[in-house]
């Protein structure tokens, strides 16, 4: 992923026309993104932002290969949008759609992982790398360049994370958003690997939420093969039982899913664990 992102990658935007597609494909430009395309059925011979719209990613690669597509294509549509960049073997999707069907994503991911392609999301903010530039829709704002990898299951509390790290002096090197669906694209688990492989990140934070078991794999994984520091943030402590809070993957249904549990569970495995962001902040400071 790093050696994607890093290498100034030519970037596709699937639902270039739309109203967020068009908003956050021109957020990405001002960041610096390389957008090279956009793909909307029927929209061949179009131009937006300068940036030229193609009827299908083919039709696109005959332009310009494709490192990285970034989705915008509403939810009924998506899968067969996914499909066409999956075939098509363009090495990293970000998937910001919402709302995806479960059944729709568990196809795509399958045949994802057979071509080794790599997926982020859905219902994701996407990736933003300070000072590189943004592949989503976190806000560059939010983010300075420096050595502290971010992934998070929430979406605007990443944004929150990153932007207290940011006041405090503290850079990132990247800031993932994987999306909060039950089932996605890359996990913690994922990016932990490949934070670890990376020689400019330095240390690793975790921000997780109530539901699923994401936590609970990856202080399994942190226990037996990190080496890095790693901090951790898990948002709810106080969300009640079986109520959903924000998508489809924040409820709890059972004990060992609630914040608390995770957090314990975490701390276990030597992770550094907080239970605000102030608090987290004071963690990686070394207060």
């Amino acid at each position: 992923m790093f050696d994607i992102l890093e290498s100034k990658p030519k970037v596709l935007v699937q639902g270039i026309t739309g109203k967020h597609g068009s908003f956050h494909t021109e957020a990405m430009l001002a960041s610096g993104t390389q957008i090279v395309a956009g793909v909307v059925p029927g929209g061949e011979g179009k131009t937006i932002h300068d940036i030229p719209v193609f009827n299908t990613i083919t039709d696109t690669l005959g332009y310009s290969d494709i490192d990285v597509s970034v989705v915008f294509v509403p939810a009924p549509f998506c899968k067969d949008a996914l499909l066409e960049a999956v075939y098509a073997r363009i090495p990293l999707i970000i998937c910001i759609t919402e709302g995806l069907p479960l059944h729709d994503f568990l196809y795509v991911k399958k045949l994802a992982d057979q071509n080794n392609v790599h997926i982020v999301g859905p219902n994701c903010p996407g990736i933003l790398m300070p000072g590189i530039g943004k592949f989503g829709i976190i806000p560059t704002e939010v983010g300075m360049p420096g050595n502290v990898a971010i992934a998070s299951r929430s979406g605007t509390l990443v944004y929150e994370v990153a932007d207290a790290l940011t006041v405090a002096g503290i850079g990132q090197r990247i800031i993932i958003g994987l999306g909060g669906d039950p089932v996605k694209g890359k996990t913690f688990v994922d990016c932990l690997k490949e934070f670890e492989e990376d020689d400019k990140t330095k240390s690793i934070v975790l921000v997780g939420e109530i539901g699923g078991h994401d936590e609970q794999i990856a202080a399994e994984y942190i226990k037996k093969h990190s080496k890095k520091p790693v901090f951790a943030y898990v948002t709810g402590h106080y969300a009640p039982l079986n109520k959903q809070l924000g998508h489809a993957g924040a409820i709890i249904r059972s004990g060992d899913e609630t914040a608390k549990a995770k957090t314990t569970l975490l701390s276990k495995a030597g992770v550094k664990t907080a239970t605000s962001v102030d608090y987290l902040v004071e963690l990686i400071i070394g207060k």
